[in-house]
């Protein structure tokens, strides 16, 4: 530096000790300076007060020479405290200089900077708020310095200003708001710490309501959340659970709306749990609020419902949040836009009633916030249906969802069928198919939670709809088919009305049944047992019967025969059905037991316990004297074995009972002995050998040939059944069977299948 220059009123021995190497002789210049400044506030001289300032800043503290520049850090520092109260008059010229020494390659020189502005800080104290930004700005790059000294020196730079903001009550926090969003941010350790020690001041100062700009650093925050540094995590977690005590006092000052989205969007591990619980609340105190970022919510919610034990305290979040939000959902959602405006508009002047008045007067503090969130968003509020479904249904299609939230999902799916019906079944045609798929999930539960959603869909009236389009070519014809061949007098009163989807549902699961035989006999009687709880039992047993009487695959309906046959006749949940065709008494209970005949033909002994069932002993004896025409193989003798033992559970007592009566049935005696010389002498051959050795009398066996005789079989009386025909139909399905066979195995039957 040219120490000719002219640099008055800094005197030639203030410039020469300025530029000094030495600390001790730049420290014996600041004093100078300071005497020297002292004298010009004396005098009220700003102008030589000015020039002193911008000397130092431009020919020392931005100088091109290391220790010029210390020198004029340490100079500017001795002007502040010389001018004392009256340094807010210059503090953009003081301050400007020091903040680009923040940027110098020197670390020294930095610490010096720190110091210095350390110094301006202190003397000028509130009056430094207006330069607040640029401070902040600084300070910042400077925590994340590598150097110790640098560090340490901007911490105590950082406290000062964090004191001045505390005490003072002119913070501008709008100008301040749009540099943290940009600060927040960073990537760097030091920094984020900095960052939220100053939210976590921030938001402790009465005076400043950082809560109503939460939104725009509530990503930055979880971001920060998901540090990777211990420390950082835990300091951000007290900040994050300081905002949320201030929302949980205040709900009705929240922007929910424009923080729910960002809650959605952050869920790695390690910021789960806070994310849930945040959501939670938010779900809880903003209530519909929320409904239109459901589909967000849902998005992140559901996988943590399969959450294990280790990650039990974010799976009770999660399950919490998906019931709150799951109660939000009301049968107003489900009326029409025009339909919620008309509803939610006030009459005449929208003055409130003195009802609505008075309920308002009486509800707590904490409802009257939810109850005005709720009511002034109801009517803009909007359920986004469609992108809940989506959510859903790709949660379904996907193999690796847990099965907790595949149960999660079906209860959803439940709760809108119930809620929003008429919107809900819009979406019906494309969820089908994967309700129908999910059958065959491994978990009972699920299977019950799918099968209560398809009996809503089956037996909801919002699916009266026409049935173009409902299946699929294959489907249509036999829908058609079934819609016009199905009369209402064929199901008895009792029953409930079912919709066009309750016929596709039963013709695709059959066909489920056909295509996987395993699900039919692993879970077929599991499934038609529940579906016989939550629909009509007799419904169920007539729709399957139709189907199959056109089915082409007989060796499959002959299966599916024997599977139905099997829950009619031991399944606790057809107690009903079974009454009701022990005593066909009505003719909506003939019409039933017809067409479960027809069906039941495609299984012979199958029919034959039908007959049983429906004490139509002289019918099931013409049945058995058929038997001789046909192929007995080894299955079907393993038929004749489990009917025997039928016979012997409690749902025949009351044919065991009928035995004692062997006037009045004979011919339940003759179907019995019947079964008795088709059997081998095998087990079953000796149960039901004692069991006839039991009837008393045999003498009594004798059938009457007297026409004059009164009726013995009770059945022959029923007006209401063609028994010929039925028997003339039972000769026609077994003649298909027997060609189908034939077919199948060349006319030659395996020599281990054919007796």
């Amino acid at each position: 530096m040219n120490t000719e220059k002219d640099f008055s009123p800094l005197t030639p021995n203030i410039v020469r000790a300025l530029n000094d190497k030495l600390y001790e002789k730049r420290k014996v210049a600041a004093l100078e300076i300071e005497k020297l400044v002292r004298e010009f506030v004396a005098q009220n001289n700003s102008a030589q007060i000015r020039h002193v300032i911008q000397t130092l800043a431009n020919e020392f503290a931005l100088s091109l020479h290391p220790h010029s520049r210390k020198g004029g850090l340490i100079g500017l520092a001795a002007c502040s405290i010389a001018l004392g109260k009256d340094s807010g008059l210059y503090l953009k010229e003081l301050i400007d200089p020091v903040l680009t020494c923040f940027n110098d390659s020197d670390s020294r020189l930095r610490y010096y900077a720190c110091e210095a502005l350390y110094n301006i800080v202190k003397v000028a104290r509130g009056a430094v708020l207006p330069h607040f930004n640029v401070l902040f700005d600084g300070l910042s790059k400077l925590a994340a310095d590598p150097d110790p000294n640098v560090k340490s020196g901007s911490e105590l730079l950082d406290r000062l200003l964090k004191d001045i903001v505390t005490e003072s009550n002119k913070f501008d926090l709008v100008a301040f708001v749009p540099l943290l969003r940009e600060r927040i941010y960073s990537n760097n350790q030091y920094a984020r710490q900095f960052i939220i020690s100053w939210i976590h001041v921030l938001e402790s100062v009465p005076d400043i309501n950082l809560l109503d700009y939460l939104p725009e650093i509530l990503d930055g925050l979880f971001q920060i959340l998901g540090d990777s540094s211990k420390e950082i995590r835990r300091m951000c977690e007290v900040v994050l659970g300081e905002f949320l005590k201030e929302i949980k006092k205040n709900p009705s000052s929240v922007k929910f709306a424009e923080m729910a989205n960002i809650l959605v969007i952050h869920s790695n591990d390690l910021i789960q749990l806070t994310s849930m619980t945040w959501m939670r609340e938010f779900i809880q105190l903003a209530g519909r609020v929320v409904l239109p970022y459901s589909s967000g919510i849902l998005t992140a919610v559901l996988p943590c419902l399969s959450y294990d034990d280790r990650k039990k305290s974010t799976k009770e979040a999660a399950s919490a949040c998906n019931h709150s939000l799951m109660k939000l959902v009301t049968p107003e959602d489900d009326e029409d836009d025009e339909e919620s405006q008309t509803k939610s508009s006030p009459p005449g002047d929208g003055t409130p009633s003195k009802k609505e008045g008075d309920l308002n007067g009486k509800i707590s503090t904490g409802s009257l916030v939810y109850s005005v969130l709720c009511s002034s968003d109801r009517s803009a509020v909007t359920l986004d249906l469609d992108g809940i479904v989506q959510v859903l249904d790709r949660h379904l299609h996907d193999s690796s969802t847990g099965m907790m939230t595949r149960i999660a999902v079906l209860k959803w799916l439940y709760h809108l069928y119930i809620k929003t019906p008429r919107k809900m079944f819009k979406h019906t045609d494309s969820l089908f198919p994967m309700l129908l798929k999910t059958l065959s999930d491994e978990s009972d539960e699920v299977i019950l939670k799918d099968l209560e959603v398809l009996a809503e869909i089956a037996s909801s009236p919002a699916g009266q709809t026409d049935t173009s389009g409902l299946c699929d070519n294959s489907d249509s014809k036999t829908v058609q088919w079934w819609l016009v061949g199905s009369k209402v007098t064929d199901l008895s009163p009792s029953t409930p009305s079912m919709n066009s989807y309750f016929y596709k549902f039963m013709i695709n699961l059959l066909k489920r049944f056909s295509l996987e035989r395993k699900l039919l006999e692993m879970r077929g009687a599991f499934i038609i047992r529940q579906l016989c709880l939550l629909l009509h039992a007799e419904n169920i047993f007539h729709s399957m019967a139709d189907i199959l009487l056109k089915e082409e695959d007989l060796k499959f309906a002959s299966t599916m025969v024997q599977t139905l046959n099997t829950i009619l006749l031991t399944s606790a949940e057809l107690f009903q059905l079974r009454n009701q065709l022990k005593d066909l008494h009505t003719q909506e209970s003939c019409a039933l037991f017809c067409c479960l005949y027809r069906s039941w033909c495609h299984n012979p002994v199958a029919t034959v316990s039908l007959c049983f069932l429906t004490q139509n002993y002289r019918h099931a004896y013409d049945l058995i004297q058929k038997f001789g025409d046909l192929e007995v193989t080894v299955d079907f003798l393993m038929e004749v074995d489990k009917l025997v033992q039928l016979i012997e559970s409690p749902i025949f007592t009351y044919l065991r009972l009928q035995l004692l009566d062997v006037e009045h049935n004979p011919y339940l005696i003759k179907a019995l002995y019947g079964l008795l010389m088709l059997l081998p002498q095998s087990q079953a051959f000796q149960l039901l050998s004692h069991r006839l050795s039991c009837v008393p009398n045999p003498e009594l066996m004798r059938t009457v040939e007297d026409p004059k005789a009164p009726v013995r079989d009770k059945r022959l009386a029923q007006p209401h059944i063609d028994y010929s025909e039925l028997l003339q139909h039972f000769d026609r399905v077994q003649s298909k069977h027997l060609e189908v066979r034939h077919k199948r195995a060349g006319r030659f039957e395996h020599p281990d299948r054919k007796l």
